[in-house]
């Protein structure tokens, strides 16, 4: 199926557990594909998808890459190296801290491309670097991210199966079918009416220093991802090593928590202005183009865009092809772009301010 193609590069590797699975054959008078689903979209898509692997798109080019995981490790030195050289003052502490910061998010998204085996041929390969970026830059642990991540692709804004929506209705109601239901049912947890306005003070700032922190350790250790965990204490080992010799423990802890409230801050409004603002609602089991398109949609392109979203501002072509190497998102767009112009698809895609202010 398309979602199986999706997410597996190595198509011969992963078959292979595929065969104990196997019930039988479909009787020659049964249908091949549900009622729910689109027939002429899922062949249309098939017919892309194999134009976008014959034009090459799927391979990646490993020295944007690379100049991106440099670029990275360049700011994580300077961020140290400015309170080494310029002290620990106001000035220099604020500097740091937002070069730290920008050190910190480009990383998250290449994680995020290490993550979907877009960046090197070999899945091994992404899996040993995602271990160091994830785990020793950042301080998660990467199966934990995968784990998450792979069933939001699978069935994005899909309440009860997307773990990006489980702030729904506890914090935040959302989608305007599930907040009506919420009113005929008289369910209220949290003041819904302001939740425009504790939004900003609530999940921005404190999804990465409070939830994520607790709980990429949880899953670490009840999943048992020794790995994961001995490379996440390099993580706090190296920062409160450098950090601590230059820093005051409460300067330290201050740093500590500041950028990682930036970085949550960043992180959050890019993630969330692709999918908040669409529909969110049960799983209809509807095909994997039409699931994908109802949950996402594209900011305008731009080479600041780009770099400040990750290419996340391609999120309809990433979930599409969620293997694909960033850097070619814009050249399948048009490609994209026409499938849901010729099946009669919304095909969104809004400047960046406008997309923060429909989170809002």
């Amino acid at each position: 199926q398309d979602a199986f193609v999706a997410f597996h590069v190595d198509k011969v590797l992963v078959s292979k557990y595929l065969k104990s699975l196997q019930i039988g054959e479909l009787a020659p008078d049964q249908p091949s594909i549900e009622p729910t689903k689109n027939k002429m979209l899922v062949k249309d898509f098939r017919e892309l998808r194999a134009t976008v692997e014959k034009m090459g798109l799927l391979k990646p080019n490993q020295l944007f890459f690379f100049l991106h995981l440099a670029h990275i490790l360049l700011l994580d030195t300077a961020a140290w190296l400015i309170l080494f050289y310029f002290g620990t003052s106001l000035l220099p502490f604020i500097v740091s801290l937002v070069v730290l910061t920008i050190s910190q998010v480009q990383a998250s998204w290449l994680q995020h491309d290490l993550g979907h085996l877009s960046v090197f041929r070999k899945t091994k390969w992404n899996h040993w670097l995602h271990k160091f970026v994830m785990c020793h830059l950042i301080g998660a642990s990467a199966k934990w991210w995968t784990l998450l991540h792979s069933r939001h692709h699978a069935k994005p804004n899909c309440f009860q199966k997307d773990p990006d929506i489980d702030m729904h209705p506890f914090l935040f109601t959302l989608g305007k079918k599930f907040s009506v239901e919420l009113g005929i049912k008289k369910k209220k947890y949290m003041p819904y009416n302001h939740q425009h306005k504790y939004f900003f003070i609530t999940l921005p700032p404190l999804l990465f220093p409070t939830y994520f922190h607790c709980h990429t350790f949880y899953i670490a250790y009840t999943k048992r991802y020794w790995a994961d965990l001995a490379w996440m204490l390099t993580f706090y080992i190296r920062f409160f090593f450098t950090y601590g010799l230059l820093l005051e423990i409460k300067s330290l802890l201050a740093y500590y928590f500041i950028f990682r409230m930036l970085e949550s801050s960043w992180f959050v409004w890019v993630s969330q202005m692709n999918h908040i603002p669409m529909d969110i609602y049960y799983d209809n089991n509807l095909d994997w183009v039409s699931t994908q398109l109802q949950a996402t949609c594209n900011v305008e392109q731009s080479l600041f865009n780009d770099w400040f979203t990750g290419h996340l501002n391609f999120q309809i072509e990433h979930h599409l092809f969620p293997t694909m190497p960033r850097h070619n998102y814009w050249k399948v767009a048009p490609l994209v772009k026409s499938l849901c112009a010729k099946h009669g698809i919304e095909y969104q895609r809004k400047p960046l301010l406008t997309a923060f202010a429909d989170i809002v």
